[in-house]
């Protein structure tokens, strides 16, 4: 079966830990995509992988957010404003799959993946060159410890 999302080079910021993190996020997606069209228990296993998804989510903009108090991103407060909106919809999602009030249907996983693919290929790919310029390394390397903040694969 295809991906619901593919990952390209088109949707990379430039910075490998930040673009394995986005890739972590396309591919829960993905696996939410997957859990919905086949298997025998896709509710369950849905709402066990949009529960990883917004932990994940929340992870991946603290980073985000403390790369560009680091780096002084001038967009700082813009773009925590929309993480903010993200987190809130993302939460809000997920409170109500998990109790039963709402399923998880094709228009779900659209807004998700339109969420994904927008932020990224709008938002972030504005942050990457600025921060590369202000001398941010293209790869950080294990000491940066950004694979240590998730250990689920």
């Amino acid at each position: 079966m295809a991906d619901f999302i593919e990952w390209s080079d088109k949707i990379s910021v430039g910075i490998q830990e930040i673009d394995e993190q986005h890739q972590k996020l396309v591919a829960l997606i993905n696996r939410l995509y997957e859990a919905m069209t086949q298997g025998e228990d896709k509710v369950a296993v849905a709402k066990e992988v949009l529960n990883e998804l917004v932990q994940y989510t929340v992870i991946h903009f603290a980073v985000e957010e403390c790369l560009f108090r680091i780096f002084e991103y001038p967009d700082y407060a813009e773009h925590c404003d929309m993480h903010e909106d993200l987190r809130n919809q993302v939460y809000e999602i997920n409170l109500k799959v998990q109790s039963g009030e709402r399923l998880i249907t094709p228009e779900l996983l659209f807004f998700l993946r339109k969420w994904i693919t927008n932020h990224i290929m709008v938002e972030d790919k504005k942050y990457g060159p600025f921060l590369l310029k202000k001398g941010m390394k293209k790869s950080l390397g294990s000491k940066f410890g950004l694979s240590k903040l998730w250990k689920r694969s």
